[in-house]
């Protein structure tokens, strides 16, 4: 990964606590290793269930068909298997699709279910509920494929080997997965390293009617939400699903809320004594590294006029006015010039075009 919403363990942990409601089992497909041009990388996982209900895609579309019918055999048996595709050349039309990826990919497919305890998923979910850093290693190869180690424990037949326990130790969410060649019961095997990495926590500080897109968007890109109101018809939990909603009086805000757990905060409550106090507080809190406001610059000159010395306890971490210029005036599109502003500064990117992007590089 090579940042916190590639592979969002939020829509992992949302989709695995669905299918185990359901009580059957179900296939975890892991993306090992790629080479070349691939639609994602190492890491990335997706769940495949029993009537070919698909929760997350490793390719365009292009894979899947054929994943499916893997994961049917990984059902029936509960053998872990890897599939290999090789997407380059010229003359490659995968399953008569033609992907034109011009890259190759190794997948993992492995049963979650009962017999399996729901391992290794009721441990990511665990870790990502709590807001646990941690990583998990997977055995790749041979007969225990499949069979992982982690921090507390693991389901693998045998001790963790110390070339596995010596990767885990220096893995982390800035160096990425790692695939990992060690020896198991004497033949040569894999282990691919993956680091759990708490969501990134969105604090939206207002529940008005433009609120809600912006929460269901960040949700759906792996963020972890928390919406915040002083007003009780607004502050229901209701008009919010996946998030945390609560009833705050904004002087209280910090004595109430750890604002230190959220990576960003959104103010929008539209109510000029309301967005004050909320500035105020975060002010005083320098952990949160991103801050955005909505409305227009005037309205942000006022609100810091009036927040005298404290303003400067805002500087490097104010986006006002908040989100990229898209053009927006709806609910929705306000959303999204805010959430793609979100997401290019967790990814470190400056939001410009990506055909921009790659003309500056090949300059």
């Amino acid at each position: 990964m090579t940042h916190p919403l590639e592979a969002p363990l939020a829509l992992l942990t949302r989709d695995f606590r669905e299918f185990q409601a359901r009580g059957a089992a179900f296939v975890l497909a892991t993306v090992v290793a790629t080479e070349g041009s691939t639609y994602r990388k190492a890491g990335t996982q997706m769940l495949i269930g029993a009537n070919a209900e698909l929760r997350g895609l490793l390719s365009g579309g292009c894979l899947e068909v054929d994943l499916v019918e893997h994961a049917l055999e990984v059902l029936t048996t509960g053998a872990a298997k890897l599939a290999s595709y090789d997407m380059r050349g010229q003359d490659d039309l995968l399953f008569g699709l033609g992907s034109g990826c011009e890259g190759a990919m190794q997948v993992l497919l492995q049963r979650v279910g009962p017999a399996e305890y729901w391992q290794p998923l009721a441990h990511i979910a665990d870790c990502t509920e709590r807001r646990l850093s941690g990583d998990i290693a997977i055995i790749v190869d041979g007969a225990g494929a499949g069979r992982c180690w982690w921090e507390t424990g693991g389901n693998a037949s045998w001790p963790e080997p110390p070339a596995i326990q010596a990767a885990r130790a220096n893995t982390g969410a800035e160096r990425g997965t790692q695939l990992v060649s060690c020896t198991l019961a004497g033949s040569p095997a894999r282990v691919l390293i993956l680091p759990l990495v708490p969501p990134p926590a969105l604090l939206l500080l207002g529940a008005g009617a433009d609120a809600v897109p912006l929460a269901g968007l960040a949700f759906a890109l792996g963020l972890a939400v928390t919406v915040s109101d002083h007003r009780p018809a607004f502050a229901v939990p209701a008009r919010f699903p996946q998030c945390q909603v609560r009833c705050i009086a904004p002087s209280d805000l910090n004595a109430t809320l750890d604002l230190g757990k959220f990576d960003a905060a959104v103010i929008m409550s539209h109510y000029l004594p309301a967005d004050l106090e909320y500035l105020r507080a975060l002010s005083a809190n320098r952990r949160v590294a991103y801050i955005g406001l909505l409305g227009p610059a005037a309205r942000r000159e006022r609100l810091l006029a009036e927040l005298g010395s404290a303003a400067s306890g805002l500087t490097g971490r104010l986006r006002a006015p908040v989100g990229l210029d898209i053009g927006a005036r709806t609910p929705e599109a306000i959303a999204l010039a805010v959430i793609a502003e979100i997401h290019a500064w967790l990814a470190g990117r400056g939001g410009r075009p990506y055909s921009e992007t790659l003309d500056a590089t090949r300059s």
